[in-house]
């Protein structure tokens, strides 16, 4: 059961914790999802990873045309991405990076919603440089056309 032809809904982090589980819920509710990977290896070797109504394609959020060739046709995106990397030295940076990259990319691909996903925390000075740049996202994400929902959760241990 095939609920809407508008598109399918693009997913940015489908490899995570979250989006992991959220993918095979939308397969199961008979949405059409299209999935950003840098290496769609990982994400074919899921239980859900060959479903018929699932699109990978191999692209960066920080790579902006492979990203826009990911989101063209899109109706709505998930953004579950956070770049708490150990590797870089200013993950907060490459947020922003990737936040301008999706803002620019949802205005020209024409997408119709940005759902993110976003940390708990009170706004202010007290808050970890994490939960800043993780607030710091939705806001740059609400700079665009676009409109966008934030969800704020917390940790899952």
């Amino acid at each position: 059961m095939t609920i809407d032809k508008n598109g399918p809904i693009f997913v940015l982090g489908a490899g995570g914790y979250i989006g992991g589980r959220l993918v095979p819920r939308l397969l199961a509710a008979g949405y059409q999802v299209r999935a950003l990977a840098r290496s769609p290896g990982k994400l074919l070797s899921r239980r859900w990873g060959k479903h018929a109504s699932l699109e990978i394609v191999r692209g960066d959020i920080l790579d902006y045309p492979s990203l826009l060739r990911g989101l063209e046709g899109c109706r709505a995106a998930y953004y579950l991405v956070h770049s708490m990397n150990p590797s870089v030295d200013d993950f907060s940076h490459t947020d922003r990076v990737a936040a301008m990259n999706v803002t620019k990319a949802a205005a020209a691909a024409k997408l119709q919603q940005i759902i993110y996903l976003g940390g708990l925390g009170e706004e202010g000075s007290g808050l970890s440089h994490h939960l800043q740049s993780r607030s710091e996202v939705g806001k740059l994400l609400q700079l665009g056309p676009v409109p966008v929902t934030i969800l704020r959760a917390a940790m899952i241990i």
